[in-house]
């Protein structure tokens, strides 16, 4: 560290003693007069260390001498000493002085430990030419620590919660302080206690820690629920200085109260007839936390409610049962019942809470008698009346019933709707009869049925009255002759060839009197038979739809005659000159309006029951190029089926899907689509020739 120098530190009785700087009379610090007034035995030399200086905090007699340095270097009066650092130079100024001359160092200010618990300076020692006689050494002031601080807790008011019923020992909260004193010396060591929780004792708080826990059984949401404990904090390990705190305790509630009815009978009335009213409340009480599950109650109807005519709920702001009517009473039937309720919690009791006495009571309701409307037993009523039946015709006796049965009360009637004024009604029996006659067509009339309404009225104070809805049907009478259509029609073909013209029939009944029509030759003229016949085509209206590629014996058969489109038959005539009938192929219509998308026909095949002699057909034609060409194409036609030996040799019909562009008829496939595989016999197919066999096999399984 340097050279060896000589330390001198100056205790308090040097300073009780008066040696202080400014003392009166003392030779002035740092002369060589004080040096030598003080001058003792030759002093040993020390190193130039100087030990830390503890000085207590709050000291309050200043300035006050701390210590005095000394450098040997020199002699006395020959070095000038000071001191750098905080305290000094360094904030906190002002705190720590030295004389340059003596190198006494003074404490010039209160200290509070809690703000600075130690300083450390460097002391200096020049030779008045301001050359450095030593190496700076260290000095440290340790300030001790005094009682000057209470304990303070980290909030003013803790809060805790506990279940009511809990063993004791159960830890609810701590607390806790904090002390601004020393930590390593009593100032700081805290103790805490409570101060005041009442008479009970009901908690105990750890001395050391601050665990606040429950001291003994028996803790009750429903006598206390909330505990306010008084708790201190001292320091000096419980005998310095003491803060206090408030520690609140909340019990949790649990369910160990059921809900019992106030009284064990309640009693209330209800109109009849009133479905979905409330009736009354049954009271109930519950010790348990308001609005928890532990004291919400739902209620049961026990007895008494066979028939389910009574709901009860629970009222969620009061608790009461709510009892109301689920489905309407009958005075006449049953005018009071006796109910038994019951209430329990929406939540289990504990397994130690006790049973209640009151968790059943009596319900009493009466059922007062109020005057109701007549009741139409059959509403509609359903009636049938001949179409034009005359005047005076009953129709049907309609009344109705009252249903109180307990009141002597008379019902009159009378007719509320009759559009037509068709009706007459007896206002005391409720009989009805026809008026006038109602024939077809006519407005009043909806699908053949003519509605009224009946007006039932009861002679009570007010009057109550009932509607009842009379639905009477007209029934068809066949007093209309079908009509054919067209009266007359024109068949135009070559000579030789057959012909055909389509006809269909109306008729103004209503079925079952109008279609299906049958169809035959005049019987006055049976010459007709031997060159005309009359076939079924469909069950269609006469539209003309003559886009049949079918087979006519496919038509004879009764292939389309499943459709319902239209219920008016139409018939074809034949001029058939020839034997038996035969398949004809027909063109599709397509082709004829767009020859350009299909390719030529293929060479047909040859008919098995053809001659064998036959000569080869003819290539097949060219299709017409445009739809102006269609008859030439089917004069062609007709020239290639003459000469084609894969026909018969005798006169049929070729029938050709076209219509022309205007025409209004609906497609085969619309006809058919209503037929099923299951409903259609298909055993003809088989009479149509070998080529048709094999298909008659497959569909007629």
């Amino acid at each position: 560290m340097g050279p060896s120098l000589l330390l001198a530190c100056l205790l308090a009785p040097l300073c009780a003693g008066g040696a202080s700087p400014a003392q009166p009379g003392a030779a002035a610090p740092g002369s060589p007069q004080a040096w030598r007034q003080h001058e003792g035995p030759r002093r040993v030399k020390r190193a130039w260390v100087i030990p830390p200086i503890s000085v207590s905090e709050n000291h309050k007699r200043i300035p006050h001498l701390l210590v005095q340095i000394k450098s040997d270097k020199q002699q006395p009066g020959g070095v000038i000493y000071s001191i750098k650092g905080p305290g000094v130079d360094e904030e906190p100024l002002g705190i720590f002085s030295i004389d340059k001359f003596t190198g006494k160092v003074f404490l010039n200010a209160m200290l509070d430990r809690e703000e600075n618990d130690r300083f450390r300076l460097k002391a200096f020692a020049l030779d008045l030419g301001g050359v450095t006689l030593e190496d700076p050494t260290d000095l440290e002031i340790i300030v001790v620590d005094q009682n000057d601080n209470r304990p303070l807790f980290k909030q003013d008011v803790f809060t805790g919660h506990v279940v009511e019923g809990a063993e004791p020992g159960t830890c609810v909260m701590t607390v806790d302080a904090t002390d601004a004193d020393d930590p390593d010396t009593d100032n700081a060591a805290l103790r805490y206690s409570i101060l005041e929780q009442g008479t009970a004792g009901m908690f105990s708080i750890n001395a050391t820690t601050g665990e606040i826990c429950t001291a003994r059984p028996g803790l009750d949401r429903e006598t206390v629920g909330v505990y306010n404990l008084t708790v201190q904090a001292a320091d000096m390990s419980g005998d310095g200085l003491t803060t206090t705190a408030t520690a609140v305790i909340y019990l949790e509630d649990i369910n160990d109260n059921p809900p019992e009815f106030t009284k064990e009978e309640f009693s209330m009335e209800v109109e009849e007839q009133a479905a979905g009213v409330d009736v009354g409340k049954v009271f109930v009480h519950d010790k348990d936390l308001a609005g928890s599950p532990n004291w919400l109650a739902k209620f049961t109807i026990l007895e008494g409610d066979p028939e389910g005519a009574f709901a009860i709920r629970t009222d969620p702001y009061t608790n009461d049962g709510v009892l109301s009517v689920a489905k309407p009473l009958d005075h006449e039937v049953r005018d009071r019942f006796e109910l038994t309720v019951s209430v329990q919690n929406e939540r289990p009791l504990e397994p130690t809470a006790p049973a209640s006495p009151r968790a059943l009571a009596t319900v009493r309701v009466r059922v007062r008698d109020v005057n109701e409307p007549p009741v139409f037993r059959d509403n509609p009523r359903r009636v049938s009346v001949l179409e034009g039946a005359p005047p005076g015709t009953p129709v049907t006796t309609y009344t109705a019933s009252d249903p109180d049965t307990r009141q002597l009360q008379t019902l009159t009637y009378a007719l509320l709707y009759d559009p037509a004024d068709w009706l007459q009604l007896d206002p005391h029996a409720g009989t009805i009869r026809t008026k006038r006659e109602l024939l077809h067509p006519s407005a009043f009339l909806q699908g053949g049925w003519y509605i009224a309404l009946v007006l039932a009225r009861d002679d009570a104070e007010p009057p109550l009255s009932a509607t009842g809805t009379l639905s009477i049907e007209i029934l068809e009478v066949n007093d209309h002759a079908p009509q054919l259509q067209p009266l007359a029609g024109v068949v135009c073909r070559r000579p030789g060839r057959g012909g055909t013209l389509l006809l269909g029939a109306t008729d103004d009944d209503r079925p079952p009197h109008g279609a299906p029509f049958h169809f035959q030759l005049s019987p006055q003229h049976p010459q007709l038979t031997r060159n005309w016949s009359i076939t079924r085509f469909n069950v269609l209206a006469g539209l003309g739809a003559a886009r049949a590629r079918g087979r006519r014996r496919a038509l004879r058969k009764g292939l389309l005659q499943r459709s319902r489109d239209d219920m008016r038959d139409n018939i074809l005539n034949y001029d058939e000159q020839g034997g038996g009938e035969e398949d004809q192929d027909a063109y599709d219509i397509n082709q004829l309006r767009h020859p350009e998308l299909f390719p030529p026909r293929a060479k047909p095949p040859v008919r098995r029951d053809a001659p064998l002699s036959s000569a080869t057909p003819p290539a097949p034609r060219k299709l017409p190029s445009s739809p102006s060409d269609i008859e030439d194409f089917i004069n062609e036609g007709l020239e290639a089926a003459d000469s084609d030996p894969s026909v018969p040799p005798y006169d049929t019909a070729l029938i050709y899907d076209y219509e022309g562009s205007g025409s209004v008829a609906s497609p085969l496939s619309s006809i058919v689509s209503s037929l099923t595989d299951e409903d259609q016999d298909y055993d003809y197919l088989s009479e149509w020739g070998p080529r048709f066999r094999r298909l008659a096999d497959l569909y007629g399984q």
